[in-house]
């Protein structure tokens, strides 16, 4: 084990902890829930193709709006087909089955059977940090990525938490939801990149050079914490839904507690390039030595996750805001 402490939480009985995998008596809640946190997403979505329009118009015109639009479809098209071995490959991925990790290959296959998903590919990932992630355009191309450490530094049932978790990324169809929201950031960077070369504002008339300037600076960052808050609601629902899948909530918030102490004391190792393209896609953002702005944030307040868990395990109710 990497660390000596022990997460000690305070739950419920078995048999009163029942009814959070029983969909029958719970299921008005969880499709309420559910909806509420959908419909989340769909506004922050909605609100950055919004963003996207009106700052295409404002510095480049209707011309400048759909070359960006396109070419950014174009690049993210490719990203969605090709992301998944793209992304294996930076970590240096290497494929397992049955034979080789009969244990985490047969634990992988009955949470993906509780989860009704179909078998992912499994990859061990040669890194000491405990973290892993999941990948592909859809559950029938998914892919379950686990580092060597985390095998090493959580017990058997934080790993199926942990599992459970990124199970649950590939059964919300996150990927995708993802991939759209990384269209929009896309074609507003180019955007405002093209308004180098471009008269500001366009050819259209009535555009105003100021108001462009402004939103030639603010544009971006106000995209970056779009698609920020995208991925935190993400989060949240895969921590629900993957506590759901193997029953467990508090050996979730345990394991989110365990890697989020490893990811400040032991590094990723790998290039910028994947630093900057991959940390939303891990249950804890694995490059969180520094500090930085919620809003700006990937990932919610690991504490705050834990508090949400430790709720769902002791009442059967998952609280989002």
């Amino acid at each position: 084990m990497l660390f000596g402490r022990k997460f000690v939480y305070e739950t419920k009985t078995k048999r009163q902890f029942l009814r959070l995998t029983d969909r029958k008596s719970n299921s008005k809640f969880l499709k309420n829930d559910m909806n509420r946190n959908s419909l989340r997403t769909v506004f922050l979505m909605t609100l950055a193709a919004v963003l996207f329009m009106l700052v295409g118009q404002v510095l480049g015109g209707s011309t400048g709006l759909i070359i960006a639009f396109v070419f950014a479809m174009g690049m993210n098209f490719f990203s969605y087909w090709k992301s998944d071995k793209m992304v294996l490959r930076m970590y240096d991925a290497q494929e397992v089955d049955r034979s080789s990790h009969p244990k985490l290959y047969g634990m992988i296959k009955e949470l993906s059977r509780k989860a009704d998903l179909p078998m992912p590919a499994v990859y061990i990932i040669p890194q000491k940090q405990p973290n892993a992630f999941a990948t592909g355009r859809n559950p029938e191309n998914a892919a379950v990525a686990v580092t060597e450490g985390i095998m090493q530094a959580l017990n058997e049932d934080e790993l199926r938490a942990v599992i459970a978790h990124e199970l649950a990324h590939i059964q919300n169809r996150d990927i995708l939801t993802q991939t759209i929201v990384t269209t929009v950031v896309s074609a507003l960077t180019m955007l405002a990149q093209f308004a180098y070369f471009i008269p500001i504002g366009g050819s259209d008339r009535g555009s105003n050079p100021f108001v462009a300037l402004i939103v030639l600076i603010t544009a971006p960052i106000a995209a970056t914490m779009l698609q920020a808050a995208i991925s935190r609601t993400r989060e949240y629902e895969a921590d629900r839904v993957g506590a759901e899948i193997c029953g467990q909530p508090a050996q979730l918030a345990s394991a989110l507690q365990r890697i989020e102490k490893a990811a400040e004391q032991i590094p990723m190792n790998v290039s910028d390039t994947a630093m900057r393209s991959t940390s939303h896609m891990f249950p804890v953002n694995p490059f969180s030595g520094g500090s930085f702005m919620n809003l700006f944030s990937t990932h919610p307040e690991t504490e705050d996750r834990v508090d949400r868990l430790i709720h769902m395990q002791n009442t059967g109710e998952y609280l989002f805001d």
